[in-house]
């Protein structure tokens, strides 16, 4: 049987949490220090952490500790740490992002459940498989996904699901956006996004509000019935970062219609909206509409809300059923125990009962006294009453006796039970020298090509592998010499929605029959994918590796190599040890987003060829490029730029050329250039190289 749907809502510090419990939700997700994808939320220390899970305990609500983002080496301790805090306060699962961690997870917290943050881009059956492979009992699946992606998941995986049903929409998929980074050097991926795609961004196409990369915020509470059917575990609100009165007007509406009742999207839309909601990522219709930024109106209505909304936040909801047996005999002190599902139990007395003069205590009388819970969260399930007859209990000690009882549960359920912990024994990674430096050579050379038309024989000779798009390969591989062919690798898409995994399969087996072995991926489900199909696999930058645990779990899941994270800083790239070689984006427009809903086809595809411009405030203007009218890539207006500094990378196995625009004569040019005269150029960016990002 399909147990109960979990309705989980953010809490960014102790007044949102009670806002959260007061209102119905089954469960809560918070941040603990640093290690998560909201650090400018309050979030808790261990202070509150200890309030925090005494009030969730008493209540029979979930904790959820995030532990979303990307970690460095110099952060093992803190990691530990985090873990260890979590066990010692019973938290009931940690959201997680870096593989690193997960595994320091399963050794340190062996009865942890693990939870696979939306930051992993799982977004297709492949995906969730790796990650229950991995360990993760639950999946929390990435916003753009429609309601068949979801269904087919729910359907063909053996995993718990959690899905985004309110809040803030993200116009990059979640792990896969750099523009915060790049622009600003605050990492999303480090928990520190400022928010850049709610800035100017125009595309100058009609229709285009000067804001293209702002959506709407996501609201799926009338949809929540089709939710339940396609057999969704949990159900989590977005919104760290709002006011307890918005968590409040959030969960109880969603509690209502979960109930069957009508949720109030109009007092949600008050509490917070940007012009109103969208549902298009659900029912797959993309375009102008899910487009909005906050207005005038969105926060005048607000305001109007808020005290009743106030209110609401600072009342407990009835949510514990407790079962009272009251006994009542001649000559014996009276006696009410209760007892709860949890196998809690409490036994209290008070005087022993008079002989009634009138109207002697009878079961009606009993239960209209131990029914006044009010004010607390529990209700009455059941009473059972032994009362022997011509005899009173006033009013006013059963009464008492009720108020004691639960006093003495809630103490008990209050208590918490700490999870087990170790710390295990670090042990250092193998330091790691690229064997071309031993032997005295140069940097090894790849190219990622976004056009076969790109593939320049000096490119085909000189570089040791050649990234290709799987449809490129489709349409042109087979006419690419043998020998060519040889050294490319199948690039596979950096997200693919609601794969069809015998078509993927299919296309791919066509590949492999043009003596193509290689496959090259940033996610879980191509990793998982190509591993099933016995393709030699490389990691790509979408993996979000930036420390020496994260790499030595993708050595483990069968990469051969991998590029490390470009928002790593180069000292913090060279310090990463481990057997596993590893590469560095040298050249190339970086990419800064992958969107499912694109910011230059507002008007439609009709009239666009694939390709188009955002121009920002500071009249930057960024590249936009559409892959098969599935998803658009936005890129950094200026290209990395290594070459002039090549004697800094010998700490890395090889370096990759990523070309986009570059016509063919170009391409060469830039391989020259890495290749012989390491001469410098202008308008280029070092990147995050030596920067800092946070």
């Amino acid at each position: 049987m399909k147990q109960k749907i979990e309705l989980l809502a953010p809490a960014g510090n102790l007044d949102s949490l009670l806002a959260a419990v007061h209102s119905g939700a089954d469960a809560v997700y918070f941040g603990f220090g640093e290690l998560n994808a909201r650090r400018n939320a309050k979030n808790f220390d261990e202070d509150a952490l200890r309030e925090a899970s005494r009030i969730c305990k008493e209540r029979g609500v979930k904790m959820h500790m995030t532990v979303n983002t990307m970690v460095y080496d110099r952060e093992y301790e803190a990691v530990l740490r985090t873990l260890e805090i979590a066990c010692k306060y019973g938290i009931d699962a940690l959201i997680v992002q870096d593989l690193g961690v997960a595994a320091l997870a399963h050794r340190a917290a062996p009865e942890m459940p693990l939870h696979a943050s939306t930051q992993l881009t799982v977004h297709n059956v492949s995906g969730a498989w790796q990650a229950k492979e991995l360990g993760f009992s639950r999946v929390v699946l990435a916003r753009e996904m429609s309601r068949a992606e979801i269904a087919a998941i729910t359907r063909e995986v053996p995993v718990e699901t959690e899905v985004f049903v309110h809040g803030a929409l993200c116009m990059c998929v979640s792990g896969q956006c750099y523009m915060s980074s790049v622009i600003g050097e605050r990492s999303g991926n480090r928990g520190l996004c400022a928010q850049p795609c709610r800035l100017p961004f125009a595309s100058g196409r009609k229709g285009d509000s000067g804001y293209a990369l702002s959506l709407k915020d996501l609201s799926l509470a009338q949809r929540v019935q089709e939710l339940v059917e396609l057999g969704v575990d949990s159900f989590k609100i977005e919104g760290r970062m709002k006011r307890p009165e918005y968590v409040a007007a959030a969960v109880s509406q969603f509690r209502q219609a979960l109930q069957g009742g009508y949720a109030d999207v109009d007092l949600m839309a008050a509490a917070f909206s940007r012009s109103g909601f969208t549902q298009g990522y659900f029912d797959g219709k993309l375009g102008q509409s899910m487009f909005g930024t906050r207005q005038k109106e969105d926060v005048l209505a607000g305001q109007k809300v808020l005290k009743s909304l106030g209110d609401l936040a600072a009342k407990d909801v009835p949510r514990v059923g407790v079962d009272f047996r009251f006994s009542m005999r001649e000559n014996e002190p009276v006696c009410l125990v209760v007892a709860d599902s949890d196998g809690h139990t409490c036994e209290v007395q008070g005087a022993q009962p008079q002989l009634a003069q009138k109207a002697p205590t009878n079961e009606e009388l009993v239960r209209r006294s131990l029914e006044k819970t009010g004010g607390t969260f529990y209700y009455l399930r059941s009473l059972t009453a032994q009362l022997e007859e011509g005899l009173i209990c006033p009013a006013s000690q059963l009464n008492a006796l009720r108020r004691q009882a639960l006093e003495e549960l809630t103490a008990q359920r209050g208590q918490i039970v700490p999870k087990p912990f170790s710390r295990p024994q670090h042990t250092p990674y193998p330091k790691h020298r690229p064997e071309w430096v031993q032997a005295g050579g140069e940097l090894p050379l790849r190219a990622q090509v976004r056009s076969i038309s790109q593939l320049t024989p000096r490119l085909c000779e000189e570089c040791s592998l050649l990234l290709v798009p799987l449809e490129e390969l489709l349409r042109g591989g087979a006419e690419l010499p043998k020998e060519v062919r040889k050294k490319i690798a199948v690039s596979l898409p950096r997200v693919v929605f609601g794969d069809d995994v015998a078509e993927l399969t299919e296309k791919l087996l066509r590949c492999k029959e043009m003596g193509i072995e290689h496959l090259s991926t940033g996610n879980l489900g191509g990793i998982h994918l190509g591993n099933q199909l016995g393709f030699v696999l490389h990691g790509e930058y979408g993996l979000n590796i930036a420390s020496s645990g994260c790499l030595a779990e993708y050595e483990k899941l069968g990469l051969t190599d991998c590029l490390l994270s470009f928002e790593l800083s180069l000292s913090r790239a060279r310090g990463i040890e481990g057997t596993l070689p590893r590469g560095l984006l040298i050249y190339g427009k970086l990419p800064l987003m992958v969107t499912r809903n694109c910011p230059i086809r507002l008007s439609g595809c009709r009239d666009c060829k694939g390709f188009g411009t955002l121009t920002d405030r500071k009249r930057e203007v960024f590249e936009v490029r559409c892959t098969g009218r599935k998803y658009s890539e936005i890129f950094n207006s200026k290209p990395l730029y290594l070459a002039d500094r090549m004697e800094e990378l010998d700490s890395f196995d090889y370096g990759l050329l990523y070309f986009t625009s570059e016509g063919a004569k170009q391409v060469d040019k830039v391989l020259l250039r890495y290749q012989k005269t390491h001469e410098p150029m202008e308008q280029i960016t070092r990147g995050l190289y030596w920067r800092n990002v946070k």
